[in-house]
């Protein structure tokens, strides 16, 4: 038998490109025949219609007319070369017009009810991508894994993702070989599938792969603000800012190698099990290795990550559990749980302090009550965590930014789960992580390491004792509040008159490369993450990092915010794009957004006022446009008058639109935002003197159009009604 060459692989990407392509035309002369041309067609919860269609082409699909226009496009990009005359450009082109039409299958497949398949996640919604854009951009997630087929048994399935895991690699499973799929291999290893592992399921055929190349692509529609059409930039965003490379296991078919085609013609290389040719090409991929070859099943991973490019950096923390971001989102239920703290049932609290050197043994880890293998399954336990620093770089103000951080790296612990914060925190150890021989000092070594491993750079030393008696956790908690009261009032009193520093937020520059976060007092960052004291120390910390001080300068106009120190670091960071941003208005100059935002501000003309809608709300609203659509409008770093990316507990901030009247202007707002900032939006209320504007304020259960909005306001009498037009 004569060994397989580059120009048999792409031969084979022909063969395949041809075969999707006339499967997707069969099927969709069918749905128009069955349907009508003016059908609709959409994938759920995005404003990309057919993101790569949208991406590649330019086009808008909203009805089958529409799609057979785009697989009449797709049509052109098959090469009329076959069998080993295909060049590896022409194999390529055949792979766009893959996965254009497998976009298209799957499509159809939402409009018959056979997507997505039982078990898998099938499209990925714009809301998830916003949501994990910035676990890329934090380094939560170091990578995108796409491993299809199957590996040679459950075993191998299961020590490939928890290699990935181990290295903060989000997983995204799927397709299948004789029938037998990855997920299917999992499951029978008894590995945890979901978003909160790092491990999606998204589809066992092959055409369902392009529910991930979508994905991809919306990254550079989304943050990069790269316009739709604009084929070769969008691929150009995909190969050197997406993370992300293909596992292909366990065998090929013409399918398999028109959908891989499809993969590197977006600019996503592949890694094989598989006996296969090397291909190497430079501008096709981030680097030269287009499809490597590696039939070690310990070392493909390591191989895939080093073809890729990626940086992996995984702490080594003395814990008898696999340790990594991929299990911070695991929850251990009642059924699966050993022992539990907090919470509802036992008195809690988690408290970092900093102390002199002298007064701090470094790495020191005590226990101070009972440790696990002395308590009783299923039981609930008092629980005192404090954490004690000592560095000649530290601050007094880092004290809370390094305790926020005790969920965050508990969470990181296979089988431990940890919820809130201060006194309201709650954790559980599952009856896996104790059979492991996990115990209470483990949760002391894992925030030892963590701390000395992420904040190095301003602590010396660290020491952790965990109190598990009544008495003690009793004795220490008034202490404990009282410093919580300390540091609320602290920040409470900070305003943006009060300092003459704003910091910079470009970590989402990874991402959207010409937006710019401004951070003050009284504006913490879009995403919800940062506040003012965040930024600062997280500076202070890493001084070149994406956190830079902004001197405000001159004043321009104080009211809407305008400083001349603003406007120059703003124009010097985003490239140009923004040479003016007013920090106080959202009708001029507002500040840019990256996609990351929590809620989107949009003005609604009708109503004189603004309507704040959240990411997590998938419902209409007044503006007659849902979340994902107002996010486009929004993000990529582009300013848009009437329209602004903010994290939510701006919008109880009294600089939030100040420049247009600020809360008084808010005419609609989604339920669950109404409820979750209940309270201070009271406060706030009772400060403008409009003590029941939040019962004037609608949601989704007295309007979602603006006819009927104006009706309500004009009833309530809201105050937006009588202010000066916004336009």
């Amino acid at each position: 038998m004569s060994k397989i060459t580059v120009q048999d692989v792409a031969g084979l990407m022909v063969k395949g490109a041809r075969s999707v392509v006339d499967l997707a035309d069969g099927e969709l002369i069918k749905a128009i025949k069955d349907k009508g041309e003016a059908q609709a067609i959409a994938f759920p919860e995005t404003a990309f219609y057919l993101p790569l269609a949208n991406a590649l082409l330019g086009s808008e699909a909203r009805n089958l007319s529409d799609a057979k226009k785009i697989l009449d496009k797709a049509k052109t990009f098959l090469p009329n070369a076959l069998g080993r005359d295909v060049k590896l450009t022409e194999a390529l082109s055949g792979g766009v017009a893959t996965i254009l039409s497998a976009e298209i299958l799957c499509a159809l497949g939402y409009l018959y009810g056979t997507q997505p398949q039982a078990g898998c996640s099938g499209f990925f919604s714009d809301t998830l991508l916003r949501s994990l854009g910035i676990q890329l951009v934090d380094g939560r997630i170091s990578g995108i894994a796409v491993v299809l087929g199957k590996a040679p048994d459950a075993k191998t399935a299961v020590n490939i993702v928890r290699d990935l895991q181990k290295r903060n690699i989000l997983t995204l499973i799927g397709d299948s070989v004789d029938g037998v799929s990855i997920i299917d291999q999992l499951k029978e290893g008894g590995l945890h599938t979901g978003l909160e592992s790092y491990v999606v399921p998204f589809g066992r055929d092959t055409a369902s792969v392009v529910y991930v190349l979508n994905f991809a692509i919306r990254a550079a529609l989304t943050f990069g603000g790269i316009k739709a059409g604009n084929a070769s930039a969008c691929v150009d965003y995909v190969r050197n800012r997406v993370p992300a490379f293909v596992l292909l296991l366990g065998g090929v078919d013409e399918i398999k190698a028109a959908a891989g085609a499809g993969a590197l013609a977006a600019g996503v290389p592949i890694i094989t099990d598989l006996d296969l040719p090397e291909i190497k090409s430079s501008g096709v991929c981030a680097h030269e290795e287009c499809l490597v070859s590696q039939n070690d099943y310990g070392k493909i991973v390591p191989t895939a990550i080093e073809a890729r490019g990626i940086k992996v950096k995984v702490a080594q923390v003395p814990v008898p559990v696999p340790f990594s971001a991929a299990f911070e989102g695991e929850r251990v239920r009642k059924a699966d749980m050993f022992v539990q703290f907090g919470g509802k049932d036992s008195k809690a609290f988690e408290y970092l302090r900093m102390k002199k050197m002298d007064q701090v043994e470094d790495r020191k880890v005590a226990v101070v009550g009972p440790e696990v293998n002395h308590m009783e399954e299923g039981s609930s336990h008092p629980l005192g965590i404090l954490i004690e620093v000592a560095g000649r770089k530290m601050s007094a103000e880092f004290e809370p930014i390094l305790e926020r951080q005790i969920h965050k790296f508990l969470n990181y612990a296979m089988g431990i789960f940890h919820m809130g914060q201060r006194d309201m925190n709650w954790v559980r150890i599952s009856k896996d992580a104790r059979k492991a021989g996990f115990k209470m000092h483990h949760l002391g070594d894992i925030l030892v390491a963590k701390l000395h491993d992420e904040y190095g750079a301003i602590i010396d030393k660290v020491q952790v004792t965990i109190y598990t008696t009544q008495a003690d956790v009793d004795r220490l908690l008034p202490e404990v509040k009282g410093v919580y009261e300390a540091r609320d009032n602290r920040i409470a009193g900070m305003t943006d008159e009060s300092v003459d520093t704003f910091y910079s937020c470009t970590l989402c520059q990874s991402f959207a490369p010409d937006h710019v976060c401004v951070v003050s007092p009284e504006r913490l960052g879009l995403c919800g993450a940062y506040s003012w004291l965040d930024a600062k120390a997280a500076h202070e910390i890493t001084p070149t990092g994406g956190n830079q001080p902004i001197k405000k300068g001159k004043e321009i106009d104080l009211n809407k915010g305008i400083w001349e120190g603003v406007n120059n670091f703003v124009t010097d960071s985003s490239h140009q794009r923004t040479t003016q941003m007013a920090a106080y208005s959202i009708m001029e100059s507002p500040m840019t957004s990256c996609g990351c935002f929590e809620c989107v501000v949009a003005i609604v003309p009708e109503a004189n006022g603004v309507m704040v809608v959240n990411r997590e709300y998938t419902g209409p609203t007044p503006s007659g446009m849902k979340f994902t659509t107002l996010a486009s409008t929004v993000g990529g770093g582009v300013q848009t008058p009437g329209f602004l990316g903010v994290g939510r507990l701006y919008v109880v901030s009294k600089k939030f639109i100040s420049a247009e009247g600020g809360l008084k202007r808010v005419v609609w707002m989604t339920k669950e935002m109404k409820e979750s900032l209940a309270d201070k939006l009271k406060i706030r209320a009772k400060e403008i003197g409009e003590p029941d504007l939040l019962d004037k304020i609608a949601d989704e259960t007295v309007a979602t159009d603006t006819a009927a909005l104006v009706d309500y306001l004009t009833k309530v009498g809201h105050p937006a009604l009588t202010m000066p037009s916004m336009i």
